[in-house]
C-alpha cells in the first residue's frame, strides 16, 4: 500500500468521528431549538415576545407569564385530570398488552394468526374513522363527558400487543415448559415466570402510552364538554385569546408547564426503556 493511500485512509478515520459528532449536533439543534425558543419566550415580557431579530436569552427574564396561566385557567384541576386519565391508560395498556402479547406468542388456539393480523390491521385505521362509533357506544353507556369515557376505550393497544408478542417470542421456551412440568397452568406460568422477565418491555409500553395520551387532544375535544373534565391540552386552548393581545409568552408558558410531566416521565423511564430495547435485541 502506497504512502498516499495510507495518508488518505488515516484522514478518513480521523474525520469520521468528527463528521458524526457534527451531524448529531445539527440534529440535536433542530430538535431542541423549538423547545429552547419556547422556554425563552415564556420568560419574556409581552413587549419582547415579537422582537426582531429574536433573542435566545431574554433581556429581563420574568415569570409573570406563568402567573398569568394560573390566573386564567385552573391548572391544578386540568393537571389532575390529565394525570388520572394518562396514568390509568398507561397501566391498562401494560396489562392488556402483556396478556395479549403472551397469548399470541406462547398459547396455541384456533385462528391465532388471522386474529393477530386483524390486530395489526387496526394500526392502519385512523382515529378519526372510529371516533364516531366510539362516541355512540359511550353515549349509549352514559360515559360521554366523563373521564372513564377517555380511559376505557384506550386500554386496547395494537402496537403494545405487537411489541410484547415480539418480546415474549424472544424468551426461551424452556422456562414455560419447565413451569408446565411443575404443574403450572398458562396463567400461573405467565404471572410467575414470563411477566417478571417482561418488566422492561412493559415499561416501554407504559412510558410510550403516558407520553402519547398526556399530549392527546382529539379524543378529549370530541368526548368532553364540561370544563371540569378537560385535560391539560384541551384546557390550554383557552389561552389562545392571548395571541390577539400580543401575549404569546402566556401561551408558551402554558406549553412549558404541560411539557414538564411528560419530560419527567421520560427521564425517569429512560433506563427501563434502554434496558427493554437492549434486552429484547439480545434475546432475539
Amino acid at each position: 500500500m502506497s504512502q498516499a493511500t495510507l495518508t488518505a485512509s488515516r484522514a478518513r478515520h480521523t474525520l469520521a468521528p468528527w463528521a458524526r459528532i457534527a451531524g448529531l449536533a445539527v440534529c440535536a439543534l433542530l430538535t431542541l431549538g423549538p423547545v429552547i425558543w419556547t422556554v425563552s419566550t415564556s420568560l419574556r415580557t409581552p413587549a419582547e415576545s415579537f422582537d426582531l431579530p429574536p433573542k435566545i436569552i431574554p433581556t429581563s427574564p420574568t415569570i409573570e407569564s406563568y402567573r398569568g396561566v394560573f390566573d386564567q385557567i385552573d391548572v391544578w384541576l386540568l393537571a389532575l385530570n390529565s394525570t388520572l386519565v394518562t396514568a390509568l391508560i398507561a397501566v391498562g395498556q401494560m396489562i392488556t398488552a402483556g396478556l395479549a402479547g403472551y397469548a399470541f406468542a406462547r398459547l396455541e388456539f384456533r385462528f391465532k394468526k388471522p386474529l393477530f393480523g386483524l390486530v395489526l390491521a387496526t394500526m392502519m385505521v385512523p382515529l378519526q374513522v372510529t371516533i364516531v362509533p366510539v362516541f355512540l357506544v359511550l353515549k349509549s353507556m352514559g360515559l360521554t363527558d366523563t373521564l372513564l369515557g377517555l380511559i376505557i376505550p384506550a386500554f386496547p393497544t395494537a402496537f403494545g400487543t405487537f411489541l410484547m408478542r415480539q418480546y415474549f417470542l424472544g424468551m426461551p421456551k424452556d422456562l414455560g415448559e419447565a413451569a408446565m412440568l411443575d404443574g403450572c397452568g398458562p396463567w400461573r406460568t405467565f404471572r410467575s415466570v414470563y411477566a417478571p422477565l417482561a418488566t422492561p418491555g412493559l415499561a416501554i409500553v407504559g412510558v410510550l402510552a403516558f407520553n402519547y395520551h398526556w399530549n392527546e387532544f382529539f379524543r378529549p375535544l370530541i368526548l368532553e364538554t364540561s370544563g371540569q373534565n378537560y385535560t391539560l391540552p384541551l384546557g390550554l386552548v383557552s389561552l389562545q385569546g392571548n395571541l390577539g393581545t400580543g401575549s404569546i409568552s402566556v401561551v408558551l408558558a402554558g406549553v412549558v408547564l404541560s411539557m414538564i410531566p411528560a419530560v419527567a416521565v421520560f427521564v425517569v423511564g429512560q433506563r427501563p426503556l434502554r434496558e427493554g430495547i437492549t434486552s429484547a435485541g439480545v434475546n432475539r
